[in-house]
């Protein structure tokens, strides 16, 4: 019976370190690996990454050219209509109601909130402080009887 006391590890899951500059006899003494001298055989020595020996590195030659959005970029917590109908009764949407249901989890409790139009909307609901709206899901809103409102405060 298998125990905590006599378990192994199956056979060749383990192999020991090599132990390196212990002595000539250890088949890794002497150098240790590291070659002769230099700046590489030293301790803590060695260049960090794009180093080029002091000339301009090759990243910093090339020109940079265009616009990077990623700075400000503006990542939303995406919800879709099915999942409100299927969680919601015609009651109020807001962010403390759909963390509470679990439809913001994670980062998304923090990020603006995006409904979109993905399935079908039966009841009428009240959206309360939601950033943004796809068309078809305001649409998809308005049909059903939907409201939606922006309250200051929040």
């Amino acid at each position: 019976m298998l125990k905590l006391n006599n378990l192994k590890s199956p056979k060749g899951a383990h192999r020991n370190t090599k132990r390196l500059g212990r002595g000539q006899g250890s088949g890794q003494g002497c150098q240790a690996g590291k070659g002769h001298k230099g700046q590489k055989a030293r301790s803590g020595g060695g260049v960090r990454t794009g180093f080029e020996g002091g000339a301009m590195p090759l990243y910093m030659r090339i020109p940079k050219r265009g616009f990077k959005n990623m700075p400000f970029k503006i990542e939303h917590a995406v919800i879709a209509l099915s999942d409100l109908s299927s969680k919601f009764d015609g009651e109020e949407v807001t962010r403390e109601s759909l963390i509470k249901k679990g439809l913001l989890t994670g980062i998304n409790k923090r990020r603006p909130i995006k409904v979109l139009n993905n399935g079908k909307l039966e009841k009428p609901l009240t959206f309360i402080n939601i950033d943004k709206f796809s068309k078809t899901a305001l649409a998809a809103i308005e049909q059903a009887g939907g409201k939606i409102e922006v309250r200051e405060g929040n």
